[in-house]
């Protein structure tokens, strides 16, 4: 069969890419399509969703078999009705039916008429008659152009003078053209939203899995309205019982309300439903797939999507038996810099090779590159066994798209159940739980310069050892373990990232030739839970204890919409002090000096992004010769601290000329930051031990040799520079320090041989 698509959006290339998995399909035809619909059995042609004359002529001309339309603007222009009177065979409400949509008013009076609980709601068409509706009126209002206006002609007000401005917006501004002739106030209704799309054959309906969007640009359901952000599904706060309730209270008397006026509504009903604390209520109707819904409901749909679209056309959708999996679907939108204002086009896009899904939107391919040419760029989908999973995986493959300004949520497919404060998430019980968990612990690692005790707004301690000092020099450094939390998460191992985060700042600052004073902490999550954040601030304050100097304080928080479910995020900052004199700070290096490494437990807190790609298809429980262990070990291996290592060779009077601890960007970025000008660096590979986790990251990613060392230590944990003459004495005094290098004359770069 032969098919044409309508549109040029996500929900078309959704609608494209499901077709085209069905084998009744040979071609697809996509009208004007975008940068992604050109798939194995598709191809664009250029003609505009609007030009209803173009497309019959086209559909006539190429003998197309079935049409499906995607966007609401052909609708209204009555392509439906075109097409069935050139004979051919489309799917979609025709003109009257779909003023569902397109006039707000009809369906406003439509669902007054036929019980169909909604809004209570006045319409006006002259601005100083809704300026004094709304004066009368003491609850807040929602201010809805009657016509169609992509989605953004539906304004939220918290107070009347909001209000009032919506009003001239629509009537006077004139901003949504003649979408706002009429307009429509109504009360504001509080709950929460779920969008229901149903397939219908103009007496039967069929549901989709619920879902919900993300309408407003920024985190937390902040800024102006859009055509919508991201969406996912499943919704935890609607079950059976719920959908079971909205097909019969809305969808269905809808259909037979359109069929009683001589309208009978075939195509997708799709109701915007708030789930009030008297049930649901419609917001309002849309007479196609929604977007983004459509990205996250169609991956779930295991029925052949034709013989659906064909059974709603011919009127047998009651023979249909409509399958769908069991899976979670998260899909966030990559939206250009000023949307849903101005933006620019014409970007050039980057995309990963993933397996993840990529729904195109605002794009355009020219000679095989695709540039952005909308407001709405791409949708990244992905499915998972759970909400928080499918969420991991959207976001991880979104880190790898790039196209200047790039915008995207970060907290789509967070569930909040309720507006109170502690059903939000935040609870100051687990709070004050956690304290109590990882009290005895912390105090464990107090030393007598220690003054107040846990609880207090900050922490105390006596600065006599500073005062006692020469010429003392305060040493900061603050940082976290990156996404090594992600690690212990899936894990379930919390035990060993605080000592992962204090060893870690203990080796920033020991660069510098400082010791110790003090640490704080910060740990935050979306949703506390006290046994993890005990064991994490208790792991800190152990590797404290071991190391000589006390953590004196931190904080927890707990901020839901910020992180995903599950996430924890983790940062530490140590105070260190070093006398002026005794400073160490690479500024007499000179080539000719030898590089001396102290080797690396593993990755330590750095490349888990990259390893956890790599990695991700992989058993991380099983035991593995190549690693002598299973892979959740020795990604998990504790950050090694060097402190007593290097404060033991300087008391032997060992002339340390620079350090350099190798973190984030590897040899190659660390190095060179100890480096004075005209210095370069030269390792030799093969004279230090790389831990097998390398070997694997390197196969299973297939990183090159120059990215694995941009990313990961390869082993080298601390590189010490010292004059050649120093070498036989330093590793005197330490055997395990290996020569590994040496300084050159030349650029500030690192070369590895």
């Amino acid at each position: 069969m032969k098919l044409l698509v309508i549109g040029g959006g996500g929900r078309e290339h959704a609608l494209v890419w499901k077709l085209s998995q069905s084998e009744k399909v040979t071609t697809i035809y996509v009208a004007p399509g975008n940068g992604g619909t050109n798939y194995e059995k598709s191809q664009n042609v250029s003609i505009q969703a609007s030009d209803v004359e173009g497309l019959v002529a086209f559909a006539t001309e190429k003998k197309i078999d079935f049409t499906v339309v995607g966007p609401e603007e052909p609708l209204s222009l009555g392509v439906v009705n075109a097409f069935q009177k050139a004979g051919l065979k489309i799917f979609g409400p025709t003109r009257n039916a779909a003023r569902l949509e397109t006039s707000k008013v009809f369906a406003k009076n439509l669902m007054m008429f036929s019980g169909i609980p909604t809004a209570s709601s006045v319409t006006f068409q002259q601005e100083q008659q809704a300026y004094a509706y709304i004066d009368a009126q003491s609850k807040p209002l929602v201010v809805k152009a009657s016509g169609l206006a992509a989605g953004k002609g539906v304004i939220v007000c918290d107070n009347a003078d909001e209000a009032k401005e919506a009003v001239k917006r629509i009537l006077v501004d004139k901003e949504f053209g003649d979408a706002g002739k009429q307009l429509i106030i109504e009360e504001r209704l509080t709950g929460r939203e779920v969008s229901v799309m149903a397939f219908c054959d103009g007496k039967t309906v069929k549901l989709m899995p619920p879902a919900r969007d993300h309408k407003r640009v920024f985190d937390n359901d902040e800024g102006p309205n859009t055509g919508g952000m991201g969406a996912f599904t499943p919704l935890p706060d609607v079950d059976n019982k719920m959908l079971e309730q909205i097909r019969k209270n809305v969808l269905e008397p809808t259909v037979a309300a359109m069929s009683s006026q001589g309208t009978p509504y075939s195509g997708v009903l799709y109701a915007g439903i708030m789930l009030t604390s008297e049930g649901p209520r419609v917001l309002e109707f849309n007479c196609r797939f929604g977007d983004p819904e459509t990205q996250v409901v169609l991956p779930l749909l295991k029925t052949d999507l034709l013989e659906v679209l064909q059974a709603c056309v011919n009127g047998t959708l009651d023979k249909i038996n409509l399958e769908w999996r069991k899976d979670a679907c998260v899909t966030v939108v990559a939206a250009s810099k000023g949307y849903p204002g101005d933006y620019p086009k014409g970007l050039p896009v980057s995309l990963p090779v993933t397996n993840e899904l990529i729904f195109h939107a605002g794009t355009a391919e020219k000679e095989g590159d695709v540039f952005t040419s909308g407001g709405r760029v791409l949708a990244v989908t992905s499915l998972g066994g759970s909400l928080e999973e499918a969420r991991d995986n959207a976001y991880e493959t979104l880190a790898a798209v790039h196209f200047d300004g790039m915008h995207y949520r970060r907290d789509i497919g967070v569930y909040m159940p309720d507006a109170s404060y502690a059903a939000s998430g935040v609870s100051i019980d687990a709070g004050n739980k956690a304290v109590d968990l990882m009290k005895a612990a912390v105090k464990a690692s107090y030393t007598r310069d220690v003054l107040g005790g846990i609880g207090s707004f900050g922490g105390m301690f006596n600065a006599k050892s500073v005062k006692d000092m020469k010429s003392p020099v305060l040493v900061v450094s603050t940082d976290s373990v990156g996404t090594k939390t992600k690690v212990a998460a899936k894990l379930g191992r919390w035990n060993t990232i605080g000592r992962d985060l204090v060893n870690h700042c203990v080796n920033d600052i020991l660069v510098q030739g400082a010791t110790p004073l003090f640490f704080v902490d910060y740990v935050a999550s979306s949703k506390l839970e006290p046994e993890v954040i005990a064991e994490i601030v208790s792991g800190a304050a152990h590797a404290c204890r071991d190391l000589g100097f006390p953590l004196i304080g931190g904080e927890t928080a707990e901020m839901p919409g910020v992180y995903h479910d599950g996430e924890v995020d983790l940062a530490g900052t140590i105070i260190g002090t070093v006398e002026k004199d005794k400073i160490i700070d690479g500024s007499n290096l000179a080539p000719g000096d030898v590089l001396l490494a102290l080797p690396s437990t593993g990755l330590h807190t750095n490349g888990y992004s990259l390893a956890r790609r790599a990695l991700g298809r992989l058993d991380w429980t099983s035991y593995r010769n190549d690693l002598g262990g299973n892979i959740g070990d020795a990604l998990l291996a504790v950050h090694r601290s060097y402190l007593y290592e290097i404060k033991n060779l300087l008391k032997n009077g060992l002339a340390i000329k620079g350090l350099a601890h190798i973190t984030g960007g590897g040899v190659i970025e660390n190095l060179p930051r100890i480096l004075p000008d005209g210095v370069g660096a030269v390792l030799e590979r093969g004279r230090w031990p790389e831990p097998p986790i390398f070997k694997l990251i390197q196969q299973q990613g297939r990183v090159s040799d120059a990215e694995m060392f941009r990313a990961f230590n390869m082993g080298l944990g601390m590189i010490i520079v010292i004059a050649a003459k120093d070498v036989e004495k330093a590793q005197q005094l330490m055997l395990e320090l290996r020569t590994v290098g040496r300084l050159v004359s030349g650029q500030k770069i690192v070369t590895v041989n």
